[in-house]
C-alpha cells in the first residue's frame, strides 16, 4: 500500500504542529525529517495514557465476563445493565483469553457434573447387575447340557420356530420360572447383548473346559499317576483315543480324571505317544511323574519292542505296565469259545435267530405279545414273584463282537423268552411268505430244541455267570492290583468246583 504523507510542527507552547512528514500505512514507522525533540515526550505520555485505560477495559472486561458467564452475579445486577450486557458480549469474549474460558467452562462442568453423577452411577448398577444376571442364565444352561450330554442348537432356532434347541428352550424355561431372569434376557435384552449366540455358547463351554483343566492340574500338583488308554472308532469311522489319569488325592482315595479324546491319523505306536505327550503338556504333566500306564494287548500298545509300552519305558524305568484284567478275561473266553464246535455253533445259532425274529417290527411286536401273555399265566399260577422292578418287558438282545458281557445278557434274554421264541419260529415256517425263511426258521426250530443246544446254553449261562461278574468288579476304580488278584483267584476255584461237580 502507498505511504500516507502526514506532516506536523511541534513547538513547547501549542504542542503539535503539521510539517513535513510521512507515516507509513500502519502508522507504524514515521519518516518525518522535520522531527521535533518535544514531540517523543509528548508521544510517551500520550502511550502511556492509553496502556493505563486498556489495563483498566482489561480488569473491568475479565470481572464482568467471568460474572457472567458464570451468572452467580446475575441476579445482584440492576435491570438497566442486564440490558447492557449483551452489548459487551462480543467485547468481552474477544478480550477473555483460551485459558480463561476453559476455566470457565471447566468449573460450570463440574458444578452440573455433580448433580448427574449418581444417576449415572445408578444406571451403570442397574446395567452390570443385569448383565451378571444374563451371564448367570446362560451358564447355567451351557453346564446343564454339557453335564447330560445333550446338543445345544437345533436347524431353526428364529423367533418363530416351535422348537428352538435345547439352550434357548431351557433358556425360555427359566425366563418362565424366574422373574428376575425373565426381565433381562431375550427379548428383554439388548439386541447386541443377549449372549445366545453360538460363539458365546463356544466360549462358555471353553471356559468351563479350562475351569475343569485347572482343578485336575491342582488336584494332581506334584503327586504321582498313571493312564488308561483306550482306542475306539466313531460313527464317522474315525480313530479316536480316549485318556483317563488315575491317582491318589490328598484324602487317600484312588480317584479317576478323563482327560480328554484324542483323534489319531494313525495307530503306529509313536504316533500314539506323541499325542498323548500333547495332551499331557496342556496339564502340565511330566512322563517322569508316570507310575504305571494300562491298555489292551494289542501289539501296537504292548509290543515288547516298538509297542506303547516300549515306548514309555525307554523314558520311564518306573513306568510299570498293567494289561487291563478285565481284557485279559475276554481273551481268555474268547479263545475257549473258539476252540470247542459246540459253543461256535451256539452263538452262530443265536445270530440266525435274531435275523429272522428281532429284524422284523411285525416278529418283535408278536413275540413281545408271546412273552406277555405267558407272564400273566405264570402269575396267575404263582410262578413268578411280584414286586417292585420284576418281570419288566423285556426283548431278544444282539450278543457284541468284542465285549462277552453282551454274550451273557443276550443268553439271558434267551433262556427267559425261550418258550415264546419257539412259537414265533412255528409261525413263520406255518405263514411266512418267504420259502427261504420258512427254510430257516425250520432249520433254527431243529437246531434250537436239540439236546446239544440246550445244554451249552445252560453251560454258558454258568460260565458265563461268574465270569460276569469277575469282569463287572474289575472295571471298578475302587480296586487295587491286590483285589484284582483276589477276585480271579476266586473266580477260578469256582470254576473249577463247577468242573469238578458236574
Amino acid at each position: 500500500m502507498d505511504n500516507v504523507v502526514i506532516s506536523f510542527t511541534g513547538y513547547p507552547s501549542d504542542g503539535l504542529r503539521a510539517t513535513r512528514g510521512t507515516y507509513d500505512s500502519y502508522g507504524l514507522n514515521f519518516l518525518s525529517s522535520g522531527f521535533r525533540g518535544c514531540y517523543g515526550f509528548c508521544d510517551l505520555v500520550d502511550l502511556l495514557f492509553q496502556a493505563a485505560i486498556i489495563a483498566l477495559i482489561l480488569l473491568l472486561s475479565n470481572f464482568l465476563g467471568i460474572a457472567f458467564q458464570r451468572r452467580r452475579v446475575w441476579p445482584s445486577v440492576r435491570s438497566s445493565q442486564r440490558n447492557r450486557l449483551p452489548l459487551y458480549r462480543p467485547v468481552l469474549s474477544s478480550l477473555l483469553s483460551p485459558k480463561l474460558e476453559l476455566t470457565t467452562a471447566c468449573s460450570l462442568f463440574d458444578g452440573r457434573r455433580a448433580k448427574i453423577r449418581p444417576y449415572v452411577q445408578t444406571s451403570d448398577l442397574f446395567a452390570t447387575t443385569a448383565y451378571k444376571t444374563r451371564l448367570n442364565a446362560s451358564v447355567d444352561c451351557v453346564r446343564f447340557l454339557l453335564r447330560q450330554g445333550l446338543a445345544f442348537r437345533a436347524h431353526d432356532e428364529s423367533d418363530t420356530s416351535r422348537n428352538q434347541g435345547n439352550f434357548l428352550q431351557l433358556l425360555h424355561f427359566l425366563a418362565e420360572h424366574n422373574n428376575e431372569i425373565n426381565n433381562v434376557v431375550l427379548k428383554n435384552a439388548p439386541e447386541n447383548l443377549k449372549l445366545t449366540v453360538p460363539e458365546i455358547q463356544k466360549d462358555i463351554t471353553r471356559a468351563i473346559s479350562i475351569s475343569i483343566t485347572d482343578f485336575i492340574k491342582k488336584e494332581i500338583g506334584e503327586n504321582y499317576f498313571s493312564l488308561l488308554v483306550d482306542e475306539a472308532r466313531d460313527i464317522s469311522s474315525k480313530d479316536q483315543m480316549a485318556i483317563v489319569v488315575r491317582l491318589i488325592n490328598e484324602e487317600g482315595q484312588v480317584v479317576e480324571r478323563f482327560l480328554g479324546i484324542i483323534h489319531v491319523p494313525d495307530t503306529m505306536a509313536r504316533s500314539l505317544k506323541k499325542s498323548i505327550e500333547e495332551l499331557l503338556s496342556t496339564y502340565d504333566l511330566s512322563i517322569s511323574k508316570l507310575c504305571g500306564h494300562g491298555y489292551d494287548g494289542a501289539s501296537n500298545m504292548s509290543g515288547e519292542f516298538n509297542g506303547l509300552k516300549a515306548l514309555f519305558l525307554t523314558e520311564n524305568k518306573a513306568a510299570h505296565y498293567i494289561h487291563c484284567f478285565s481284557h485279559q478275561l475276554q481273551l481268555a473266553l474268547v479263545y475257549v469259545a473258539k476252540n470247542h464246535v459246540q459253543i461256535t455253533l451256539l452263538f452262530s445259532v443265536f445270530s440266525n435267530m435274531m435275523n429272522i425274529v428281532g429284524v422284523s417290527c411285525k416278529r418283535r411286536d408278536q413275540l413281545r405279545d408271546k412273552q406277555r401273555e405267558k407272564t400273566l399265566m405264570e402269575l396267575h399260577n404263582g410262578e413268578l414273584v411280584t414286586g417292585q422292578g420284576l418281570n419288566q418287558e423285556i426283548t431278544l438282545k444282539r450278543a457284541g463282537d468284542t465285549r462277552w458281557g453282551s454274550h451273557y445278557e443276550s443268553i439271558i434274554r434267551l433262556i427267559t423268552m425261550f418258550s415264546s421264541v419257539i412259537d414265533i419260529l412255528e409261525v413263520v415256517v406255518e405263514d411266512d411268505i418267504s420259502s427261504e425263511q420258512k427254510g430257516e426258521a425250520f432249520a433254527l426250530l431243529g437246531t434250537m430244541q436239540s439236546f446239544e443246544f440246550l445244554f451249552c446254553l445252560l453251560l454258558m449261562n454258568d460260565i458265563l455267570g461268574i465270569t460276569a461278574e469277575l469282569s463287572q468288579a474289575l472295571q471298578r476304580k475302587e480296586h487295587d492290583i491286590v483285589n484284582a488278584i483276589s477276585l480271579v483267584r476266586i473266580c477260578k476255584n469256582r470254576l473249577q468246583v463247577m468242573r469238578d461237580n458236574k
